[in-house]
């Protein structure tokens, strides 16, 4: 009897878990990642934007208004890039944790591209974006303080794994030979990218926002960059109608130059959830598996830290 007291007394001045996982909605599917990496069971995260998903375009419909008051924290990048969700963000906040990622994380000369305008992309330099992991732990771990412990521990995890992704990529794209490091893409999403991993040059059909479509005269401005350089191979993106890497294609053949669409990249959006790009370490990977195979490279073996998310996903080392 005097057992089943004590038990009944420790239970009684423990700290309650929570029955129900803390509901976080995020704009992008990076961020719900991150956001589901960090917080594993303690957190039931969804992303409003899925794959294909743009969010320079994305407009609030009656069912994301539902969802982001369903929702018991929200997370969004800037509004740079969800330039329509700014309203209901702002009246969201009034009633529930909404955090601004980038505000929160970086200084805003960080948020400049190299021409000096705000770029919201940070998510493409994989040591960058692993910035952002403390402040949505701290997030998460004050809205459920009971899995505090162990949203640290998932977050330490989640970080070893993107500095090893981080690593794995740079060593990818320096196998690609001199000369050939150029990237060329539907809009201005891969400035961080670039320099994070040692491109040489970067050129885009359209700029960093996709609200309006290339012209002419930007098609055959990339146009002679290709044909000029040598480039190899240009890109089409997941969340982009393929029609203006189609027109680029078609006009720097017209000038003499052999040039290929090297694939498909996901610049604004993962993939389809199961597939390879249906995580951020995905995306990246895919990405980088994208890019070095098109202009000549070779993947260097998968990092341990790596070794059983390649395991999951079929990835010989």
């Amino acid at each position: 009897m005097r057992t089943l007291l004590l038990a009944t007394a420790a239970m009684l001045h423990a700290p309650a878990l929570s029955a129900e996982p803390l509901r976080v909605l995020s704009t992008v599917g990076m961020l719900a990642d991150m956001a589901s990496a960090i917080g594993g069971e303690c957190v039931a995260s969804e992303a409003l934007m899925g794959p294909g998903s743009d969010p320079h375009l994305h407009t609030p419909r009656a069912s994301d208004i539902s969802r982001l008051e369903q929702a018991d924290v929200i997370l969004y990048l800037d509004p740079t890039l969800e330039a329509q969700m700014t309203r209901p963000l702002q009246a969201m906040s009034d009633r529930k944790p909404v955090l601004g990622v980038l505000a929160a994380t970086y200084t805003p000369d960080q948020l400049l591209d190299d021409d000096g305008q705000p770029d919201p992309h940070v998510w493409m330099d994989v040591a960058l974006w692993a910035q952002a992991i403390p402040n949505v732990t701290e997030m998460l771990a004050d809205a459920r303080p009971d899995c505090a412990t162990a949203m640290t521990e998932g977050a330490d995890a989640y970080a070893r794994q993107l500095a090893a992704l981080d690593d794995w990529a740079r060593d990818a794209i320096a196998t690609i030979p001199e000369g050939n490091r150029l990237l060329v893409t539907a809009h201005d999403a891969f400035n961080y990218f670039a320099n994070a991993y040692g491109i040489e040059a970067s050129e885009a059909v359209a700029g960093i926002s996709t609200d309006a479509e290339a012209s002419i005269a930007d098609i055959r401005e990339v146009a002679a960059f290709v044909v000029e350089n040598g480039v190899p191979a240009v890109f089409v993106e997941s969340t982009i109608n393929p029609r203006s890497i189609e027109a680029l294609v078609a006009e720097v053949r017209s000038q003499g130059h052999d040039v290929s669409i090297g694939g498909e990249l996901y610049a604004d959006a993962m993939g389809e959830p199961g597939s390879l790009a249906g995580d951020y370490i995905g995306m990246i990977w895919s990405n980088i598996a994208t890019i070095t195979a098109a202009l000549g490279g070779e993947l260097p073996q998968t990092p341990e830290p790596l070794a059983h998310w390649a395991e999951t996903r079929n990835i010989t080392p």
